[in-house]
């Protein structure tokens, strides 16, 4: 997300394109981004643990424990994204463990989910290709240090076949995506050495992984070529990003676009044809009647692409209040929740009648 912030079944899902005789009736994943403890992070891949603008443990604060239970029993909604900040799992410290207090606060959000009923939790680190302003690999850190915390977080979560790692929010003015590819290949063989040898890791590309720009800005062409230890691409997924407002930036109320012609149609040409999948983990609008004509249309197309397109999560619920303008938190009323216009009628709505 580029606004600044404020406050398959049990088994491992063996991810493959399926032949088009074979395309599924709707996606396999659909939910909603569960954002906090990515609060304090610009575009800049600064992440501020101090102040006002800093993690918020939506665990204790905003019961997101409880907001993803209304999301599966409620919804029957199956999959949550989970940001979190670089900085805030090291503590500040590049290149260092992962820090037990603040860990041991995500990992509560990790466990609810995991907990929860839902089928698939995407661990995401939400730092834009970035720490404190240089690129990894590219004049900032070194591709092992970005290796290293993922190798961290894959042997404490790995042997978890709901688990998939995404392995860095919205990259964005990478100068070479050759070397950006480079970078992923090296988070992905950490992933897998540390035994987490068949989960879902997602492939982000530049311009904000961006959908429309995908593969125009070489991104799909580059990441095509990362692989498995083995050489296979099995469950290696491409991890795409978009909005429906004017420019793209999920900072406005008002929808004007559905992406299909621009952004969803061509990339699903690209993906039947070099036999990939994608997921849509940031997607979202405001709560107004031209967010859910277009937002709807979008995921309907998405459901009858499903042999490309496995999953999307809406952005965002979790710490977020009713004056954010992309806001999907449901509100609490004693034992009961009433999700926003946007999530009954598209994230929810277009899953339940696919």
């Amino acid at each position: 997300m580029r606004s600044h912030f404020l406050a398959a079944v049990a088994g491992i899902p063996l991810v493959t394109a399926a032949p088009h005789a074979l395309r599924a009736t709707k996606v396999q994943y659909a939910g909603v981004n569960i954002a906090g403890f990515d609060f304090g992070c610009t575009i800049d891949g600064t992440c501020s643990l101090t102040g006002t603008s800093k993690p918020y443990d939506i665990v204790q604060g905003a019961n997101a424990l409880g907001q993803m239970s209304h999301f599966i029993k409620d919804d029957t909604l199956n999959t949550f994204r989970l940001p979190v900040g670089w900085q805030f799992l090291v503590n500040g410290q590049l290149g260092g463990q992962l820090n037990a207090n603040n860990l041991g606060q995500y990992d509560k959000l990790v466990q609810g989910c995991l907990n929860s009923g839902a089928t698939l939790c995407i661990l995401d680190l939400h730092n834009y290709a970035r720490w404190n302003g240089k690129i990894v690999g590219q004049g900032g850190p070194e591709n092992k240090q970005l290796a290293d915390v993922w190798k961290q977080m894959a042997t404490k979560y790995g042997k978890q076949s709901k688990i998939a790692f995404g392995v860095m929010n919205e990259p964005h003015d990478i100068p070479d995506m050759k070397i950006w590819a480079a970078t992923v290949q090296d988070v992905v063989t950490a992933i897998r050495g540390a035994g987490a040898a068949n989960n879902l890791i997602l492939l982000p590309g530049n311009g904000f992984t961006s959908a429309e720009t995908f593969v125009s800005s070489g991104s799909a062409d580059a990441l095509a070529k990362v692989t498995n230890p083995d050489g296979s691409t099995t469950n290696l997924i491409m991890d795409v990003h978009k909005y429906l407002d004017s420019d793209n930036s999920g900072t406005h109320t008002e929808c004007v676009k559905d992406n299909v012609d621009t952004a969803f149609k061509p990339l699903a040409e690209w993906l039947r044809t070099n036999k990939r999948q994608a997921i849509l983990t940031e997607t979202g609008g405001g709560n107004t009647a031209s967010c859910q004509k277009y937002m709807c249309q979008q995921i309907q197309f998405l459901n009858q692409n499903a042999d490309v397109y496995i999953g999307y999560t809406g952005w965002s619920a979790g710490g977020f209040s009713s004056t954010y303008e992309l806001n999907e938190t449901p509100v609490q009323n004693g034992n009961s929740w009433t999700d926003t216009a946007l999530v009954k009628s598209c994230i929810v709505g277009a899953w339940k009648n696919a």
